[in-house]
């Protein structure tokens, strides 16, 4: 049970003004002799001030941000504000050799109200592949989607996306969805990887929906040509393709904030967006790398320093909090 401090004062008087001995006063109020005399050495030492609640916590965290890293971090947000709190974290570490977690970020930003809701919906896979892959260039998904230009009509863009990597490998916007659309992506993407020139024992298999440009013979033709194999996803299930199904919901959620009148607009638009995509956006099914990080085989690396850098910042934090304390 707690007691206010005026309470503690009137059962300390109490005590002292008792003809009865220290032990049998507490022993009739029920308070513990340990208690009493914690509340009491209190009393003498700082008087009626000593008898309030002292608080549990430390005075101070060891692991606490310092100010000006905090004033940093906020000025970063202000700077990028489209960066997610743990984009933000990743890209401050990764710049600023400093390491600060996602929840820290979070709650400095929820602190200075900069924390705000998306301004789309995000819709999850159910799924995923049964057969994940180990390395780039193993498995290619392929798709189509659809942009309107105001009075030109309708543009498809045809992707190639690596599925071990996420990175957009190579990209047309076209005006049919033929498989000519298609092969002609597939060879930007041959060129774009290598895959064209490299002597490697398996190329890289196609993963698509059942289009109808996906099914033709001259597609099957093309891919036997060129020593690809082909699966295509079960039907009604888009999961199968979930990874290129994200990518657009990803590009679409960013490109069709505006409107678009010459189709050279949007081509630029998401030649923008793309390049942001595969080589600074933080994906976090990546572990907070790019796809370009993970394609190009620069993650062991990326991860190495971040784990120095964060046992340093770790090292900095406990020795600023020793010199504090001192």
């Amino acid at each position: 049970m707690r007691y206010p401090a005026s309470e503690k004062l009137e059962i300390i008087r109490q005590v002292e003004q008792s003809h009865l001995s220290a032990k049998q006063t507490l022993d009739l109020l029920g308070i513990p002799r340990t208690t009493f005399y914690r509340w009491y050495d209190r009393y003498l030492a700082m008087g009626e001030g000593g008898l309030e609640d002292q608080t549990s916590g430390p005075s101070r965290v060891w692991n606490r941000i310092p100010d000006k890293v905090r004033e940093e971090v906020v000025e970063l947000a202000l700077d990028e504000p489209e960066l997610s709190p743990r984009e933000l974290a990743v890209r401050f570490t990764d710049t600023r050799r400093y390491f600060v977690s996602e929840a820290s970020v979070y709650r400095l930003l929820k602190a200075q109200d900069l924390i705000t809701s998306p301004a789309f919906l995000v819709i999850k896979a159910a799924d995923e592949f049964y057969e994940k892959t180990v390395r780039p260039n193993q498995l290619w998904q392929t798709d189509f989607t659809y942009f309107k230009v105001v009075g030109w009509g309708w543009f498809y863009l045809s992707t190639i996306l690596d599925d071990f990597s996420r990175y957009v490998i190579a990209w047309r916007l076209c005006t049919t969805m033929k498989t000519s659309d298609v092969t002609a992506t597939l060879e930007d993407a041959l060129v774009a990887s290598g895959c064209d020139r490299a002597t490697v024992a398996h190329r890289p298999r196609l993963l698509s929906d059942n289009g109808a440009s996906y099914i033709s013979g001259e597609l099957a033709d093309w891919l036997g040509d060129q020593g690809m194999d082909h699966v295509r996803g079960a039907p009604r299930h888009p999961q199968t393709q979930g990874k290129i199904e994200r990518w657009h919901q990803t590009l679409k959620n960013r490109v069709l904030l505006e409107n678009y009148y010459l189709p050279g607009a949007l081509e630029a638009a998401i030649g923008d967006f793309i390049d942001h995509y595969n080589h600074h956006r933080y994906h976090e099914s990546l572990g907070n790398l790019t796809p370009a990080d993970v394609y190009l085989g620069r993650a062991d690396t990326i991860r190495k320093r971040r784990k120095e850098i964060k046992a340093k910042t770790i090292k900095k934090r406990r020795l600023l909090h020793r010199q504090t304390a001192a």
